[in-house]
């Protein structure tokens, strides 16, 4: 795989196949159709293509449109993001896309215009959506232990209220996962409706650094320390992301009733 910012990121013959490759003439439709076909990925491209058709249609009763201008702003955010500094550039890494100008500005178009009709559709029930949804999205700063037995657990427990261990020791020591012991039974940011509604209950009504359990979780034995207390805020990216699931949401019940007529 070859990822490019620009022309010097390529080696000479493989620059030199793609400025020269006439793909009409190399790969047939019926070449990529049964590839896709091969690679199990034929259903999703045709979902993408009638999630298009539905937000096509769903814009245009909206009135939803994009201006040129907006494409052109979005061009040039791809393009620093990109690293595409001169529009030789720009042509180069279409090339390599086997794409043209056009081909780029329709992927534009399609990407701000579901973005402006998420917009329309949903952002009037975001405030309400979030209203409803606050406790579950209050978060905690979380730091876990888990052990394959009572015993230990129960003896970790001990050893961390007496100050002969930390957390973060018992953690690093004990912990039966690789990649948390790694990290001292770091957990970072979890939201309430991600754990156990028990657990979850005990561990929002904790104090700070106070040691909780051990619980037995199916056939594990887990310990607990909450370091921090984040409040739900509707924040723009929270509230980008309600719209967003909103939208995802009806995109799929709308390609269901297609399905299903």
């Amino acid at each position: 795989m070859f990822i490019i910012n620009s022309s010097n990121d390529l080696p000479d013959v493989v620059m030199n196949y793609l400025l020269n490759i006439n793909i009409n003439s190399e790969i047939s439709s019926a070449d990529i159709v049964d590839f896709l076909k091969s690679e199990i990925h034929f259903k999703e491209i045709c979902q993408k293509i009638l999630f298009q058709r539905i937000i096509n249609r769903k814009a245009a009763l909206y009135g939803v449109d994009v201006t040129a201008e907006e494409i052109q702003q979005e061009a040039e955010r791809q393009r620093r993001e990109r690293g595409l500094e001169r529009a030789s550039d720009t042509m180069i890494w279409l090339k390599y896309q086997l794409i043209d100008t056009s081909d780029w500005e329709t992927g534009i178009r399609n990407y701000l215009l579901a973005q402006k009709l998420a917009e329309a559709m949903f952002s009037a029930e975001a405030d309400s959506f979030f209203a409803q949804h606050r406790l579950e999205l209050e978060q905690i700063v979380l730091y876990h232990i888990v052990v394959n037995n009572k015993k230990l657990a129960q003896e970790i427990y001990y050893q961390i209220e007496e100050a002969e261990i930390s957390f973060f020791d018992a953690a690093n020591t004990y912990d039966i996962d690789e990649n948390r012991r790694q990290k001292c039974g770091y957990e970072g940011r979890v939201y309430r409706w991600e754990l156990n509604p028990d657990i979850a209950g005990l561990l929002f009504s904790s104090q700070l650094q106070q040691l909780t359990g051990p619980f037995k979780i199916i056939d594990k034995y887990h310990l607990f320390m909450v370091e921090d207390f984040i409040p739900a805020e509707l924040t723009k990216q929270r509230y980008t992301e309600i719209i967003s699931s909103m939208f995802q949401k009806w995109l799929n019940t709308e390609l269901d009733c297609i399905l299903s007529a």
